[in-house]
């Protein structure tokens, strides 16, 4: 593969392991352990995806070839990769676990593209690492595929995000236990190539501070800024330099949050492990998409309890998790105030930024602050749209033909779970409408002009739990037809594709307590 060049400056400025082997261990004074992946039996490509071929200078003969296999399913490298896990430590449901790091996750290298844009490429469930703990460092098909699909769903959403170049079957059975009730079965193995510009999470900064080894940790802060924040190096003086970077770390994560909230994404992981240093959307586990708008709701049947991670109080979470990587970042800044007004600047980057996705969303050409205008117009949508049960994907996809002069329901009827939740809410819904109507208006935007903005930010496909279940199900019985129409379906998220109507259908009633298709978990 002399098509792929690789700069691996991560293994080369930064201090690794010196201790050889896939044992586990604790990690001290090194930000990496050199570890290659384990080979499986019989690799096999089962999808990929185009634009990240075409980013990383691959095409189809490339991608295709049993050579690809055999490497992106861990069996081989090329020259010039030098694989590693990297040590980091992490915040997991609000507690501090110590060393986690890559349990099975290999990155094989920095590859630069033809345009000079660095891209890192890490195997998941590519075998144990020295951080695998008790695991066996794989991952099997269904959490491959979920992986995969929303990793360039998301991209193709608009929302930050790390990226999929592949899916290989590896010919392998892997035993898990779904849900961690006694019931573990033997699944069909499968590793995802991710691509990133960096894969770094607040995490590796917060384990050398939990040490104390500042010196380590100062120079993991330089490195990351020098290479992944580039903007950033005419500030000469290095704590500046550093604030500065905290404070793009925050605007980056402020955004992020307001795109999830957009689409109706929930994470159902958010530990300071799963938080990229550079605001894209990072560790595809036990996620969720929103059927009906519920704030309350989460995917993770680890978080059922305590609902941590819940769809609505996401964006406080990802504030906390900032809290935590600045008293991991003080004691080599040593100021407390900079620090603070950082994170005081994301609440209110956030609420701009959310205010101005949902504007757009709404259709509206600007927004009316205040708890009487826009904002209370909003808060009202949410709590009939939480009451009455109703699908968020396509009420504000269908919000788009809604007859300015002559509001009515109709344009919304496929957008109910359940009829009686529907009666309780008409009048008032309706209510809302005429208010909404007469807001737009007052704008006197044409129509044509308001509904094609819309359905650029209100996506029509979205991965949902029920469907990517589906093609999970049709994939683990040898067939990727599902698999590849879905993949397609959701490269085009705004775009009506005429016979693909079932794809923007609401999730059935079957699947509304199905495994995979409402709750899901850690087990992958």
């Amino acid at each position: 593969m002399e098509y792929l060049r690789f700069d691996n400056r991560f293994v080369r400025e930064l201090p690794g392991d010196p201790e050889q082997g896939r044992h586990v261990r604790q990690v001290h004074g090194a930000c990496y352990s050199r570890v290659e992946p384990t080979p499986v039996r019989a690799p096999a490509l089962l999808a990929w995806s185009p634009e990240v071929a075409s980013l990383l200078g691959l095409d189809e003969a490339d991608v295709c070839s049993q050579e690809f296999a055999e490497v992106f399913g861990g069996n081989a490298l090329v020259q010039g990769m030098e694989p590693y896990a990297a040590c980091y430590g992490g915040h997991q449901f609000g507690n501090w676990a110590g060393q986690l790091g890559d349990g099975r996750a290999i990155t094989l290298g920095e590859t630069i593209n033809p345009q000079g844009q660095r891209w890192e490429l890490q195997l998941k469930g590519a075998g144990p690492t020295p951080y695998s703990r008790r695991a066996d460092g794989r991952a099997v098909l269904r959490s491959s595929i979920r992986e995969f699909l929303c990793s360039e769903a998301m991209h193709h959403l608009g929302v930050p995000t790390t990226r999929a170049l592949s899916l290989v079957g590896t010919g392998e059975q892997v035993v898990r236990d779904m849900f961690y009730d006694g019931h573990a079965r033997p699944e069909p193995g499968a590793v995802v190539c991710r691509v990133a510009p960096s894969f770094i999470r607040f995490g590796n900064f917060e384990i050398f501070a939990s040490r104390g080894e500042e010196p380590l940790l100062e120079r993991l802060i330089d490195f990351t800024i020098d290479r992944d924040f580039p903007e950033l190096a005419g500030e000469r003086d290095p704590v500046a330099r550093r604030l500065r970077w905290f404070e793009e770390v925050c605007r980056r994560t402020a955004v992020l949050m307001a795109h999830w909230m957009r689409v109706g994404f929930v994470h159902g992981v958010m530990n300071t492990d799963n938080m990229s240093i550079l605001g894209l959307t990072i560790d595809y586990g036990p996620y969720g998409w929103i059927d009906n708008f519920d704030p309350e709701w989460t995917p993770n049947t680890t978080d059922a309890g305590g609902r941590r991670y819940r769809f609505g109080h996401q964006p406080r979470i990802a504030h906390w998790n900032l809290w935590q990587l600045a008293n991991a970042l003080y004691p080599v800044i040593q100021q407390v105030e900079p620090l603070e007004r950082a994170l005081a600047s994301y609440a209110d980057i956030h609420e701009a930024e959310y205010r101005r996705m949902m504007q757009a969303k709404l259709g509206f050409a600007g927004w009316h602050a205040g708890e009487e205008a826009d904002d209370g117009l909003l808060d009202t949508l949410h709590r009939l749209l939480e009451r009455g049960e109703v699908d968020m994907t396509i009420f504000f996809r269908s919000l788009a033909e809604v007859d300015v002069e002559a509001p009515s329901l109709a344009p919304f009827a496929d957008a109910f779970y359940d009829e009686g939740r529907r009666a309780g809410i008409e009048a008032e819904l309706s209510g809302w409408l005429q208010a909404y109507a007469a807001r737009l208006r007052d704008e006197a935007v044409p129509a044509a002009v308001r509904r094609a903005g819309m359905n650029r930010v209100n996506p029509l496909y979205v991965p949902r739990n029920y469907l990517a279940q589906q093609a999970i199900d049709a994939a683990e019985a040898g067939d990727l037809s599902e698999l590849e129409t879905l993949f397609d379906v959701l490269r085009q998220p705004y775009v009506a594709q005429p016979g693909r109507e079932r794809f923007a259908a609401r999730r059935p009633d079957w699947a509304r307590h199905k495994a995979g298709c409402s709750m899901l978990s850690c087990s992958s």
